[in-house]
């Protein structure tokens, strides 16, 4: 922590007690299904309670290893700055033709948001900023987004059936996907992602519950620790928006007292309310991490809503444009189904009687070229 400077100390102490405090929440372990398919009654209470829940040793190891090894193959073929349109072979990079944004990068160890008005101004508190290396790269790529259309790995781990049936139960049968990306968490480069609560259309809504604002689904491929991994304040998923910069003013610090880490191991996955005020440190830490972070809706906050603009033009998702954002679920079953052919597949319910039309192959990868242009921000 050498880069916290006269701080080093305080925030050791505090990443070991939020790890500490974590533990005692009960709030991790397998997936368990009732016989009637419904989640099981004590995942639903500790998620509904707290805001996020881990579900322990989701993916295999097969696939955990097929997904690093996707990864750090798609990480050769980004442009080498956020300026370039080559990768570090001299190639043309894979984004490169993408109207969609869907690179992020940062100063290492840097917060490029908190205290700005962008993303709508939700990040309203600067975290702090440690020094990093002299020989730390310029700029760091730490979230992408739209990643379905470049790896058939992610497109599979997408379509797991016991985290699709997880969906179902939170959100409805109809449920709706959001967005789909990696946040990369570099060590002794990561960027911080500043205090926030991801919803931003609902708060006034006269329906208004903890779950209208949908969740996401973080699948770690390395150890997500107290250094490098997400942080939570427990329960505030159900306080409606919240005063952050007056959180923080009478805590007198960044380092919110009641909050807690997301501590888990590779093939473990978080699912974690939108709505929950959470952010992540600069990962000052040897240890990487990488997340496949990916959102679900209920399709009754989203349909014939306008959205909120953060990751896409505002615009009101009418019926159309929502079954062509959810076409990318079939055909993540699809590309599911070719790949693990005895398992058994999630049967997506709202294009079940048309998967036939949503089969993976070479012509739907360029049927969903941008499809992130269409994501559901609200």
């Amino acid at each position: 922590m050498f880069s916290y400077g006269s701080e080093k100390v305080e925030m050791h102490n505090y990443l070991m007690a939020g790890k500490e405090l974590a533990y005692k929440l009960n709030n991790r372990g397998p997936i368990k299904f009732n016989d009637d398919g419904s989640l099981d009654k004590n995942i639903i209470d500790s998620y509904e309670k707290n805001g996020f829940y881990i579900f322990k040793n989701v993916f295999s190891k097969v696939e955990l290893n097929d997904c690093k090894n996707d990864y750090l193959n798609i990480l050769k073929k980004l442009p080498i700055s956020s300026t370039s349109r080559i990768d570090s072979k001299g190639r043309a990079a894979i984004t490169v033709d993408c109207k969609a944004n869907i690179l992020y990068w940062s100063k290492p160890l840097a917060d490029p948001f908190g205290g700005t008005e962008l993303a709508n101004g939700r990040h309203p508190v600067k975290m702090i900023e440690p020094r990093p290396n002299l020989n730390s790269p310029k700029e760091i790529i730490y979230l992408t987004q739209g990643f379905l259309q470049f790896s058939d790995t992610f497109m599979i781990a997408y379509a797991h059936p016991l985290l699709l049936k997880v969906a179902e139960n939170i959100n409805g049968i109809d449920f709706v996907p959001f967005t789909e990306g990696y946040f990369i968490k570099e060590p002794e480069l990561g960027a911080s992602v500043a205090w926030h609560q991801d919803g931003t259309t609902h708060w006034n809504n006269s329906n208004w519950d903890q779950h209208i604002h949908g969740f996401n689904f973080m699948a770690q491929l390395y150890k997500s620790t107290p250094g490098n991994g997400v942080w939570v304040v427990p329960g505030t998923h159900k306080l409606g928006k919240i005063d952050i910069k007056k959180r923080v003013y009478e805590a007198g610090t960044e380092r919110l007292p009641d909050a807690v880490p997301i501590v888990c191991d590779p093939g473990d996955v978080a699912i974690t309310n939108r709505q929950v005020l959470h952010c992540s440190f600069a990962n000052t830490s040897l240890e990487r991490r990488v997340t496949i972070n990916y959102g679900f809706h209920k399709r009754s906050s989203v349909l014939n809503v306008l959205g909120g603009g953060l990751h896409g033009k505002p615009k009101v998702y009418d019926k159309k444009h929502v079954i062509k954002r959810s076409r990318l679920i079939q055909y993540a079953i699809s590309a599911r189904s070719q790949k693990y052919p005895n398992e058994t597949p999630y049967i997506y319910k709202p294009l079940s009687n048309e998967k036939n039309k949503y089969i993976w192959n070479e012509k739907a990868r360029k049927d969903i070229k941008d499809y992130s242009l269409m994501d559901m921000s609200i």
